[in-house]
């Protein structure tokens, strides 16, 4: 049965993507349209590679009519959400060809989440299915599923991947296989996915791109860095992030490339990969970069084959790139910039070496504007936020509240980094005004983990602030004034015990008397930014 979700009557295009489409910069299809020419004109040609097999065109449009009729025979309508929570397995690409082909919004999530997250996404989303491994790691994902489904009356759907039984996604193909493809209208500027982001207040934000916006940004890129058909591409960021998902599982249906896609990352085994196939790029976070270069040179492999390593999510020193630049036969190493909202405002330096390690990379296909804290434009080399506005945008937020605080009146999006412009096009990112944590690339929220501290009794007060981490990037600290006699120990089994994904407790606690405001009351996270990071510095 169709739900009718918040941003069912949202206008579309939104106000800020008018004209994109009579300006041919949008593409007229879906990424299904794109999958059924790609069946049928390269049907034999390889697609996607993970862990357990690989999938052809062919089998990949195959595999998806028989996926979405197997849905639409278990109730699922076009702009049903269904949701999926699976490491980089192949299947993931099907489900999002079949949702596409049948006008559902996909709703990826990152395994990492635990019930607190899930709960929260698919409760706001009010999806209708959701799909996960059997198990993963550890993990029961199915009876986590279970346990969310309790206190989510839209759910109806638990399906697993590589699992058994009637609610198996083996399942439901073979039921499909026999059924009716359903073939509603989709319109390419409707929206396609809703993707969430943690937010500064700690209620996460649930992205919304249409395929229009989508295809926008990978076909620039692909043309950017030069893929060409056939090529092979290794892809072990999440396929439930956004650099994943689009680098991952869209671009063999845009660019007539394949993904190899790793389960989990380890050095070794993306050498091996790259080796093998013939890996031409990957986009990954940047410790990836730095142990990737550090096994190629132990090993003495220098990849004649790579050609890019586009990294980004978090503080990238010139160094790194730099150094990795060194590793490798062919590769250029760059850095990138961008978020779920604004898909790649850069797409690195591939052929400016020098710019490549000193800046975030060239804008391409965005309006920039760096602006003072009272919204008026700075000129070029002076420090600023920095917004952006362009055809591969988001359409807006699933709460429209949120949306109008994201964009200024001309339409661009807030991105709450600080930076600066150059003459040459690029963009140089010098800092964040968000209260954000980027942990290898990963969002973190400081205010969500701050209010699940302040829940303990005897904590009177509390700061969540990124630290350095060698690894990493940015680790998680917690400053915290208690009123009370509890040690770090007990604090973080409190933040793990409210259901949060592991990655946001915090890894050090920093118990004081005070913390530092402003003459207005606001906690002064700068200083304290600085005073951690001092203080690491000291213990090394």
């Amino acid at each position: 049965m169709r739900i009718d979700l918040p941003w069912s009557q949202m206008a579309l295009p939104a106000p800020h993507q008018a004209g994109f489409a009579e300006k041919g910069l949008w593409a007229s299809g879906t990424i299904a349209d794109l999958a059924r020419v790609k069946a049928a004109s390269h049907g034999d040609r390889i697609a996607l590679i993970d862990d357990v097999g690989q999938l052809s065109f062919a089998a990949l449009w195959d595999d998806a009519c028989a996926l979405a009729a197997g849905m639409a025979a278990r109730g699922l309508v076009a702009g049903d959400v269904v949701a999926f929570q699976l490491p980089n397995w192949r299947e993931a690409a099907v489900l999002n060809v079949a949702a596409a082909m049948s006008g559902l919004v996909i709703n990826p999530i990152v395994p990492i989440y635990r019930d607190a997250e899930i709960r929260q996404m698919l409760g706001d989303c009010r999806a209708s299915a959701l799909f996960v491994p059997q198990a993963f790691r550890n993990v029961d994902y199915r009876a986590m599923a279970a346990r969310v489904q309790a206190d989510l009356p839209d759910l109806q759907h638990i399906f697993t991947v590589r699992g058994s039984g009637d609610q198996d996604y083996a399942a439901l193909l073979h039921q499909g296989r026999s059924l009716p493809v359903p073939q509603p209208e989709v319109d390419p500027c409707g929206v396609k996915m809703v993707l969430y982001t943690s937010g500064t207040t700690g209620k996460p934000k649930g992205v919304l791109h249409s395929h229009a916006s989508l295809q926008r940004v990978i076909a620039q890129s692909a043309t950017f860095w030069g893929l060409r058909e056939g090529e092979a591409m290794l892809m072990p960021s999440p396929v439930t992030h956004i650099s994943g998902y689009a680098n991952g599982l869209e671009m063999p249906l845009v660019a007539g490339t394949c993904t190899v896609l790793m389960e989990s990352w380890h050095a070794q085994s993306a050498l091996d990969l790259i080796t093998r196939h013939d890996v031409a790029g990957t986009v990954a976070a940047t410790p990836f970069l730095v142990e990737l270069a550090s096994a190629a040179l132990a090993q003495g492999q220098t990849l004649p084959s790579l050609r890019f390593f586009a990294c980004g999510g978090a503080a990238v020193a010139p160094d790194i790139i730099v150094q990795a630049r060194k590793a490798f036969a062919h590769c250029a190493p760059f850095r990138v910039f961008g978020s779920s909202e604004v898909p790649l405002v850069t797409f690195g330096w591939p052929d400016r070496p020098d710019l490549a390690a000193s800046t975030d990379g060239r804008i391409v296909d965005y309006d920039v504007r760096i602006v003072d804290d009272a919204g008026h434009d700075l000129p070029d080399g002076q420090e600023g936020e920095i917004l952006a506005r362009g055809p591969a945008m988001m359409l807006g937020y699933a709460d429209a509240a949120q949306t109008a605080l994201a964009l200024d009146e001309q339409g661009y999006f807030r991105t709450g980094d600080l930076g600066r412009r150059d003459g040459d096009g690029g963009l140089t990112v010098t800092g964040r005004k968000k209260d954000l944590i980027i942990r290898g690339g990963e969002n973190i929220s400081a205010a969500e983990i701050e209010i699940a501290l302040l829940s303990h009794p005897a904590v009177e007060d509390v700061a969540v602030v990124a630290m350095p981490h060698a690894r990493l990037g940015e680790g998680v600290c917690a400053y915290v004034v208690r009123k009370g006699d509890v040690e770090a120990a007990h604090l973080a089994q409190h933040v793990a015990a409210s259901g949060m994904a592991k990655q946001k407790i915090p890894e050090r606690f920093e118990l004081v008397d005070s913390l530092p405001r402003t003459v207005s009351g606001k906690i002064r996270k700068d200083v304290l930014r600085k005073e951690i990071a001092e203080k690491m510095a000291a213990e090394v």
